[in-house]
């Protein structure tokens, strides 16, 4: 019998721990995946940045080195309309620092991009069958949501709003993720782009869970077992941590990421759209200081990128994104295996009365 309070999850997803390693798109890769699969818990494969062929390989190195349960990451959000006078305006509002850094403001703006979940990439779902499939930003349409459900996939999605959390369920999700305004990294909301509508998870949480009668999972703030026992109590049937993982080895972080990771201050981090055109939550640096976080003139989603790309090449510290949670000072430098098993194991002295971790 299951020493958890909930095997919901366990029992849904079919994995030992109710750990799930959140997919971060450009940090997380097979090995991080394989690694949290093989220890117990659920690793994720983030899809956004990868194209088919791409995808396709990333499933096929997990699938041959864990016969675990694994989950695939896509967005699903509307490509935008090409804004040319927008995102000249945007180009010329970064203007200075093309004069500062001697970057190239008068070469082809880069392109910045997140590939949508579309027919190509359910194809490969098709083809190789995880047996989790996640979206951010609410859920593909229709026929495309049937076809995934038809492989025999269980299918997840994150909630920011309770509104968000009813939509999913009566839309056909598996089990909902709750996600706390202290998670790193993209918002996941898609019923309102309205900041003043987040909400930290513990109030989240547990309304979620009254308000749905699906398993829900509870994302944000998340890092170490006192937040996992906490997050049980409130319900959740298991939690989704992202940051912890970014100390990890497997963790494809770049070299100004990983020192902002560990000398930043556990206050730094903020909601920005400068990066990619939609609010994500990452370590303050430069650009967000000196223009502010968020910006009405950046480009939407994900074109906003391309203009900082010149930058970024200068000066990867000051015009990249450092995603990161509020709990990320709480990180440990531990393997991803490691991580995943003491998580589970510490929460578990607390959730079983056996005294503090």
């Amino acid at each position: 019998m299951s020493q958890w309070p909930d095997t919901r999850i366990l029992d849904l997803l079919g994995i030992e721990l109710p750990i799930i390693q959140g997919p971060m798109a450009g940090v997380t890769g097979p090995t991080m995946v394989i690694a949290a699969c093989n220890a117990g818990g659920l690793g994720s494969m983030p899809a956004a940045m990868l194209d088919v062929e791409q995808l396709r390989q990333a499933l096929t190195t997990i699938s041959e080195q864990t016969d675990k349960p694994f989950n695939v990451n896509f967005f699903c959000h509307q490509s935008p309309v090409f804004d040319e006078q927008r995102i000249a305006a945007w180009k010329q509002h970064l203007k200075p620092y093309y004069e500062e850094l001697g970057a190239d403001f008068d070469g082809p703006t880069p392109v910045s991009n997140r590939t949508p979940f579309d027919d190509a990439a359910c194809r490969v779902l098709e083809q190789m069958r995880p047996e989790v499939v996640s979206f951010h930003f609410g859920l593909p349409e229709k026929s495309l949501l049937d076809r995934v459900k038809a492989t025999g996939a269980k299918v997840l999605s994150s909630a920011t709003t309770v509104e968000e959390a009813l939509w999913l369920e009566q839309h056909g999700c598996d089990a909902i993720i709750a996600m706390g305004y202290e998670a790193g990294g993209h918002r996941g909301m898609f019923l309102s782009d309205d900041l003043n509508t987040q909400v930290g998870l513990f109030a989240l949480l547990p309304q979620v869970v009254d308000a749905v009668s699906v398993p829900v999972i509870a994302a944000g703030g998340i890092g170490d077992a006192r937040g996992i026992v906490a997050a049980f109590a409130l319900g959740a049937s298991a939690v989704q941590l992202g940051s912890a993982y970014l100390f990890t080895p497997e963790a494809k972080v770049s070299p100004s990421h990983h020192r902002a990771l560990r000398t930043a201050k556990e206050s730094q981090t903020a909601v920005t759209n400068l990066f990619t055109g939609r609010p994500a939550r990452g370590i303050v640096n430069r650009v967000m200081r000196e223009i502010g976080p968020m910006s009405p003139m950046a480009p939407a989603f994900p074109l906003a990128g391309g203009a900082l790309m010149p930058l970024r090449a200068k000066d990867e510290a000051d015009f990249s994104n450092l995603w990161a949670g509020q709990a990320f000072a709480m990180g440990r430098e531990l393997s991803t295996a490691e991580l995943t098993r003491r998580l589970a194991e510490e929460a578990l002295v607390q959730l079983n009365g056996r005294g503090r971790s």
